[in-house]
């Protein structure tokens, strides 16, 4: 509605006009559909050396950040130190906070898969002990039952006759690690590739996953 403001003859007839245009306005938004933004969700995986667990979802498009730290034990507040003895019953892992519109809980596992040895129950290539164990933190029925499947669906195809070693768990409290391991293989990323070579990481991914397709 387009009223002309040359033919008002008094401010009396310009009020009753920006009455009306802000009636008109009013009514548009309340009529609008509101478009909801989802909230973010969270994922927890440990694969071994949470510096190489991060960069391969932060590629993935949906995913809003990734923190390197601690989960599993009952200590409050763990070093990397005491991680690292053994004693605190912490496990390295990583903490996903994703964007569950653009990228689902099913697609977070078959990065998670691909990217550590499900075979060993004993830490993940060079990194040796139960806090370098390979796990699942589950923080809803919903994500139990998927990661579930692909423990089955892998036993039964790709690792026929061998059994996953793999844990799956509920998820507890996350510490984040110091401020020098997040982000680890972007801030020094020729000692991370140093590491990743000499652990031997991606010469056994190759050989577990290579030329495989994931039946998931």
């Amino acid at each position: 509605m387009n009223l002309p403001l040359t033919n008002l003859s008094n401010s009396g007839d310009l009020g009753v006009l920006l009455m009306i245009r802000f009636i008109l306005l009013l009514a548009t938004v309340l009529t609008t559909p509101v478009t909801a933004i989802a909230e973010p969700a969270t994922a927890i995986f440990a694969g071994g050396c949470f510096w190489c667990m991060e960069k391969p979802f932060d590629q993935l498009e949906g995913v809003i950040a990734t923190t390197s730290g601690y989960t599993g034990g009952e200590q409050k507040n763990p070093t990397y130190k005491a991680v690292s003895s053994g004693k605190t019953r912490h496990i390295e892992s990583i903490q996903i906070t994703y964007n569950p519109e653009k990228i689902s809980y099913l697609q977070l596992l078959r990065t998670f898969w691909v990217n550590i040895d499900p075979l060993d129950g004993g830490g993940q290539f060079c990194d040796r002990g139960p806090h370098y164990r390979a796990g699942i933190f589950v923080s809803s029925e919903e994500e139990r039952e998927l990661a579930e499947q692909t423990i089955k669906q892998l036993e039964a195809s790709l690792f026929e006759g061998k059994k996953i070693a793999t844990f799956l768990t509920n998820a507890n409290e996350f510490y984040p690690a110091e401020n020098y391991h997040q982000d680890y293989y972007q801030k020094n990323p020729l000692r991370y590739r140093y590491y990743r070579y000499g652990c031997g990481r991606d010469a056994r991914l190759d050989s577990l996953w290579k030329d495989k397709e994931l039946p998931f």
